[in-house]
């Protein structure tokens, strides 16, 4: 069953650039579903339209239907989405930086209104982040990247939230705490049930840890399947490796553009 659905949907900016062009997909509940591209794909316009933050970036869900459980969420405002188990970690973390790790946690929890399970929630996250309870006092702002994207994912999880919208967690951070951070990424999906769509553009990471996964460029999914598929299709592993003959980067749509002339040719 899936618990989130895109259908056709296109996102306009400014009322003139079309950014999501009849984008389609499917996150089945309790899965992690990756959602990969290059920079300028649409990945992040794409977790936006559902968190309902496009608004104060000028931009509209203009055509198509983004389905929550069954109901439509593309007309609520960012809180009311929240509220209805949605929560999404920001790319670049966006964390308070003047709030203390535990004032950050907090103020993730804020639609909670049982001290008690505040509490709780916050133990929880130090279970998965036990450098947070080290930190626990200490000013956001002073912490490193790392820390601070723990923060972040930990933020999201004193919500309770059904579903959560990871934005490029691995950006900027050393390969080793990459690895950490997704493999805690893993737990929560597994241990709490929370279902996953993570934006990435490494790939190789991602599929790791997905059961599903979408390729997008030019705001357009080009190719869906399971980690196992994609990872043995020469096109996607060509695109990925991302260099020609010459050094420029193709686009997953030269591939298949060259792969058909190449046929007709012989």
């Amino acid at each position: 069953m899936s618990i989130l659905q895109l259908n056709n949907v296109e996102v306009i900016y400014n009322r003139v650039v079309l950014v999501l062009k009849g984008m389609s997909i499917e996150v089945p509940e309790g899965q992690i579903v990756a959602l990969l591209g290059a920079n300028g794909a649409g990945k992040t316009t794409t977790l936006k339209a559902i968190s309902g933050l496009l608004k104060p970036e000028n931009g509209d869900v203009t055509d198509g239907e983004i389905l929550f459980e069954g109901q439509p969420i593309h007309n609520l405002d960012a809180a009311d989405i929240v509220k209805r188990g949605i929560f999404q970690v920001m790319e670049g973390r966006r964390v308070f930086e003047h709030l203390t790790v535990e004032e950050n946690l907090r103020a993730g929890g804020y639609t909670q209104n049982n001290p008690l399970e505040v509490r709780r929630l916050m133990n929880l996250v130090f279970d998965y982040f036990p450098r947070l309870r080290e930190r626990r006092y200490q000013q956001a702002g002073y912490m490193s990247g790392g820390e601070q994207q723990m923060l972040a994912i930990g933020r999201s999880l004193m919500a309770e939230p059904k579903i959560i919208l990871l934005d490029e967690p691995s950006l900027g951070l050393a390969p080793l705490l990459v690895q950490d951070i997704f493999a805690i990424v893993e737990r929560i999906n597994r241990e709490q049930g929370t279902t996953i769509l993570v934006v990435e553009q490494n790939a190789n990471i991602a599929l790791k840890i997905a059961n599903y996964a979408y390729i997008m460029e030019n705001g357009r999914i080009v190719l869906d399947g399971t980690p196992e598929e994609l990872m043995n299709n020469a096109d996607v592993r060509e695109f990925y490796l991302g260099l020609n003959e010459v050094g420029a980067r193709k686009s997953y749509r030269d591939v298949k553009h060259y792969k058909r002339r190449k046929r007709w040719l012989s």
